[in-house]
């Protein structure tokens, strides 16, 4: 492919620039450029925004409510966002169950759900993750009895993002207790206020409420919540898998996280020279991004291959792997840059109305949940270990 960018891709760059500056609301931006704590509103106010534009499903048909955006553009789109500090799109309905329901779901199915996605009607999270079954996720124990036109679902997962505002759940459930583990596995929709369900939180290292356990006690979920076949919720979950380890290489992110880090860099440390003056870390930035540069192509490269209405295959796990490293990388390097500012923070300071007196320079003040967060990018959406043993395996055949 060409790596150069056309005048009418140019031309749809200043298109999503003008309607950032534009829609975007400035304390959202605010919130997005200084790392600060985003609420639920927040959130549901920038999706609000952009189904008003017609630009948030950007990988869904375009007679089911998509963009038409091909690769390249949603690419741009992504970068743009990220510059400007726009927060993003919650994946777990727009970008993970929504193209399940539009591949495997019935026309019953589309034409509830997917509306409901698009309006925020629903807000979905996802349950994969089990203790015991992360990364070998086939090894799951929730369990899913059918009794008559029911499911009766029992069991926990954990790792449950954003599960504490939800109100559905798209669950993988053992329904064949002695079928081989892959093929005893079956894709269920389940809504969040059925009795016995219960959502407990796990705070994380840097304070923060994001992920949760949600446990299923005789959970009645009807039967025609079932997306594919009875036993065959493997082939959904690969499928959804391949979409989010793609989105994790994080090109749009990354890019906005290596300007600020030479931005700081830049910056003279306490009346001496920038850190940028020196050649070790100045050849450990430039490294950085040679490494993110490559990636970016390979990422359009390899969307656009897959741009004809299928999904990146195995390649997306390279995306993953690569995509994860450059950016904890990236927050390492922005720790020893920013040095004793790189402290735990205090918690008022990740609200944007904070008026007390800092302990941080404002870029400062979220670096040490940035950095704590991003630990965790190498090992969800399936481990980078695993990733490299399906790349040995799938493409390098060994």
């Amino acid at each position: 492919m060409d790596i150069h960018y056309t005048e009418r891709q140019n031309q749809f760059r200043d298109q999503v620039r003008a309607f950032l500056a534009s829609e975007l609301p400035a304390d959202i931006a605010a919130k997005g450029q200084l790392g600060k704590r985003l609420s639920k509103a927040d959130m549901e106010r920038w999706h609000r925004i952009l189904a008003s534009q017609g630009w948030l499903a950007s990988s869904w048909p375009v007679e089911l409510g998509g963009t038409g955006w091909d690769a390249i553009e949603k690419h741009i789109f992504d970068e743009e966002c990220a510059a400007a500090g726009a927060p993003r799109v919650v994946p777990f309905g727009v970008n993970m169950v929504a193209p399940v329901i539009i591949k495997f779901g019935t026309p019953q199915q589309q034409a509830y759900y997917l509306p409901r996605i698009l309006s925020g009607e629903d807000w979905w999270c996802q349950g994969y993750s089990e203790p015991g079954a992360g990364s070998d996720l086939a090894s799951l124990k929730t369990r899913a009895v059918r009794e008559g036109d029911h499911y009766i679902v029992n069991g926990q997962k954990t790792w449950t993002t954003l599960g504490q505002y939800a109100n559905k759940i798209f669950c993988l459930v053992r329904t064949d207790a002695q079928a081989q583990q892959q093929r005893g596995i079956s894709f269920l929709l389940i809504d969040m206020t059925t009795p016995g369900i219960s959502v407990r939180p796990i705070i994380t290292l840097d304070g923060e409420h994001e992920v949760n356990e949600v446990f299923f006690d005789n959970v009645k979920v009807p039967v025609e919540n079932l997306v594919g076949e009875e036993n065959q919720g493997w082939t959904c979950a690969k499928y959804l898998l391949t979409h989010e380890r793609t989105g994790l290489a994080g090109i749009g992110a990354s890019k906005a996280a290596l300007r600020q880090l030479k931005a700081i860099a830049g910056q003279e440390q306490c009346g001496g020279k920038p850190l940028l003056d020196d050649p070790l870390f100045r050849a450990q930035v430039a490294d950085l991004e040679m490494q993110l540069r490559a990636i970016e192509i390979s990422t359009l490269r390899i969307c656009a291959a897959a741009s004809g209405g299928g999904v990146p295959g195995t390649e997306s796990s390279i995306l993953k792997v690569k995509g994860t490293e450059i950016r904890q990388a990236i927050t390492h390097l922005l720790r020893k840059a920013i040095g004793p500012y790189a402290l735990p923070l205090l918690d008022e300071e990740m609200e944007l109305g904070h008026s007390g007196e800092p302990l941080h320079a404002d870029y400062a003040a979220p670096l040490a949940g940035d950095y704590f967060n991003m630990r965790k990018l190498s090992i969800f959406g399936g481990s980078n270990e695993i990733q490299k043993n399906i790349v040995s395996k799938m493409i390098l055949e060994l």
